[in-house]
């Protein structure tokens, strides 16, 4: 059982593991939920918890036997609904980290930095303690900045903890949460009010946002992208895989497109124009123009090192398209592609034109969504080429970006059942 007094600091408690009384893990805490009152020290109500199939649910501390930084152990009895935040709830992480606030002594303002609760005698959670940086000031009139002193004060010390209305910074948080994979950072950032989306986001280095971007529903990806100053808008767009980039850009107003096309790298911007002028549902609309391509004479050691590029989806990285020069889409003659199962079976120094398959299916850029998911389906595969009437390589077609689109638009929102219906609504219209 929590010993009563026990002091848990709720930024350290970011990712920790819930396990039931069996011993069996639940989930992973993502946030602490309070409730801000106008008198006495701010309540934990519950910790918000992502379980399996990322689906993040409300945990009552009600239910929470032993609470530390290193687990957390519920009662079992988890609620397996969908966390929706209420008007009266504030995330301790998402919100107040970062958080300006005035201390009471009038030694001026200061970062909320952590915030630490401990169990009352009643059982109750209350935020006792808030860890906070002084503001930075420079030495000696040198203009030389350093970082002011952290101390941990009372809550009764700070002031204005419930009603930040300047801009929040987002460095604590983003530390918090450096560890999680885009997908989930992204399902972090969509709980988030409009506001403090728009902050974290901002604060983002620019190949991380383009990561978190992709994965976040159409609205959310839209308000960032147009919430971005235009140059650093641009900045992101270069950063993200052309045919994600060509997806956003699709989904704003025209104009606004347009400016950031220019405002784009030239050769990152010829590749989304390129995409924008096929229609959505096509193997062009689909299509990356930037999987590996590599010309017949490169040895299988080079080959293996082009597909260990990190920002490679392991769909692209399942195989190399072996093309004439030039190597840049459209490339010249496409000759097949060469399966990185068999590259690990070949000398590294032998050619990869001598393990080409030359009978794998391609299509053109017109060909509709159905048919690109029965070539996947029925050879087994995770990528396809996408070529010219001159056999010319264009791009290729993965089995992600396929399933992106089979998806109901609202699928990362939408529960279970309801992207099941959908998917099945979709695939027998890929069938006909």
């Amino acid at each position: 059982m929590s010993t009563v007094g026990t002091r848990v600091f709720a930024a350290r408690l970011a990712g920790t593991a819930v396990f039931d009384p069996l011993g069996d893990q639940v989930g992973r805490v993502r946030d602490v939920v309070v409730l801000l009152r106008s008198k006495g020290a701010p309540r934990a109500v519950g910790l918000v918890v992502e379980v399996p199939g990322r689906r993040r649910v409300f945990l009552p501390l009600t239910r929470v036997t032993s609470v530390d930084a290193g687990h957390v152990i519920s009662t079992g009895l988890v609620n397996m609904r969908r966390f929706e935040q209420r008007a009266s709830e504030t995330m301790a992480i998402g919100e107040l980290l970062d958080r300006e606030v005035e201390l009471v002594d009038g030694s001026g303002s200061a970062t909320v930095v952590d915030l630490a609760m401990e169990q009352q005698r009643t059982r109750d959670w209350l935020i006792t303690k808030v860890y906070v940086r002084r503001q930075s000031r420079s030495k000696s009139g040198l203009g030389i900045r350093r970082r002011g002193e952290t101390l941990l004060v009372d809550v009764e010390d700070v002031v204005t903890l419930a009603a930040g209305t300047d801009v929040q910074g987002a460095e604590l948080l983003l530390a918090s949460y450096e560890g999680l994979k885009p997908a989930d950072f992204a399902d972090i950032l969509h709980d988030m009010g409009t506001t403090r989306r728009l902050e974290v986001a901002a604060a983002l280095p620019n190949e991380r946002l383009a990561d978190v971007l992709e994965e976040l529903p159409e609205d959310d990806r839209v308000a960032i992208l147009t919430g971005l100053a235009a140059n650093r808008a641009a900045d992101v767009l270069d950063a993200m895989q052309p045919d994600d980039a060509a997806d956003l850009l699709s989904e704003i107003p025209q104009d606004q497109a347009a400016q950031l096309i220019e405002l784009m790298e030239p050769e990152e911007a010829r590749d989304v124009r390129r995409l924008l002028a096929y229609e959505e549902n096509t193997a062009g609309g689909l299509m990356t123009t930037e999987p590996v391509v590599l010309p017949p004479e490169t040895s299988v050691a080079a080959a293996l090192a082009h597909v260990r590029r990190q920002d490679l989806t392991p769909a692209l990285a399942s195989m190399v398209f072996v093309v004439r020069p030039p190597l840049e889409t459209p490339t010249g003659r496409f000759l097949g592609v060469v399966h990185i199962q068999r590259l690990l079976r070949e000398a590294p120094h032998d050619p990869i034109g001598g393990f080409i398959d030359a009978e794998i299916e391609t299509v053109t850029p017109d060909a509709p969504l159905g048919q690109l998911t029965r070539l996947l389906a029925t050879y087994n595969l995770l990528a396809l080429p996408v070529v010219d009437e001159e056999r010319r390589l264009l791009g290729a077609v993965s089995v992600d970006d396929v399933l992106d689109h089979l998806l109901p638009d609202d699928w990362r929102e939408s529960d279970d059942e309801e992207t099941d219906r959908v998917m099945d609504e979709r695939m027998e219209t890929g069938r006909g």
